[in-house]
């Protein structure tokens, strides 16, 4: 037996075990709702890259809460995607929870230099988004166990961050906002779906009873296809709201496309591992092909 003082991972597994892959998915957001902030009214280019230290933090944090979380469950002990701190035994529980807290720090005082300069309720929302962060696989009772692992991310990582970013920047409220926020968080979403799809048959061991567990493979297929559409119709809706340039977004397709065709071709396992990399590299490009037009013309 190995204690738990003498287990100490490698700066390389900190690395994999923050989980980079995962942050395209952390700046799209920030992009897309400092886009429309200077394609409306001008975006405050020194509060963006706070939003933008906010959501890399908190990215970072959920993934190290999560690893946290699961590994001490036992639900990373037959894992199919990448390598897992505690789960792997890379290194102890109480340091991966240190690690987590240690990002929501990060994200916190980034977050309380934008509500100081913007609206100090912006901490609640900051405290709440901390606590969903935690609780999705954290606690007795965990919300990502029951299937509402998808809602936190529709909201947090869609809603929230990029009508924050944009908030803290014009301090008013756009519909060209909302519509690029839902179509950052139907791709944030999914993301999750297609990592839990590819899950469905430890978490149902683990009695880890995610939205595709509860779906089942095929519907949850058909989810993931359905949120990819809901992020283009997002597209035209935002160049209604703007301009027709921003049409341009939809030319996330040419990513998303062949991940779609992937899961509803009925990939399972390690096959779906690729579809998980080019959901997070749509999301990233959705927001980058939208942005540049607003931003050039803004």
């Amino acid at each position: 037996m190995v204690l738990e003082s003498a287990v100490v991972a490698t700066p390389a597994q900190w690395l994999a075990g923050a989980r980079p892959r995962t942050l395209p998915a952390a700046l799209a957001p920030v992009l897309a709702g400092t886009a429309v902030a200077e394609y409306e009214s001008g975006a405050v280019w020194s509060k963006a890259l706070l939003a933008l230290v906010v959501s890399l933090a908190l990215q970072v944090a959920v993934n190290y809460a999560n690893d946290y979380s699961d590994g001490i469950r036992g639900t990373d002990a037959d894992r199919v995607g990448p390598m897992r701190l505690v789960g792997s035994g890379a290194a102890t529980p109480k340091a991966v929870k240190a690690a987590a807290f240690a990002a929501f720090g990060v994200a916190g005082v980034a977050g309380l230099v934008l509500a100081a300069t913007t609206a100090w309720w912006l901490v609640l929302v900051g405290l709440v988004s901390v606590v969903a962060a935690w609780f999705y696989t954290g606690g007795e009772k965990p919300y990502g166990y029951l299937g509402l692992g998808e809602v936190m991310v529709f909201v947090f990582f869609g809603l929230v961050a990029v009508l924050g970013t944009y908030y803290v920047q014009v301090e008013q409220f756009s519909w060209a906002a909302l519509y690029a926020a839902v179509g950052i968080g139907a791709l944030a979403c999914a993301i999750l779906v297609a990592n839990n799809l590819r899950d469905i048959p430890t978490d149902k061991v683990a009695g880890k009873h995610t939205l595709a567990v509860r779906l089942g493979p095929d519907r949850t297929r058909g989810l993931y296809a359905l949120l990819v559409g809901a992020a283009a119709a997002a597209v035209v809706a935002v160049a209604v709201a703007t301009t027709w340039w921003a049409l341009l977004g939809l030319g996330f397709l040419a990513v998303a496309g062949p991940a779609v065709r992937t899961v509803l071709g009925g990939a399972v396992g390690p096959a779906l591992i690729p579809v998980l990399q080019r959901t997070g590299l749509a999301e990233l490009v959705w927001s980058v092909l939208v942005a540049v037009p607003l931003i050039a013309l803004g």
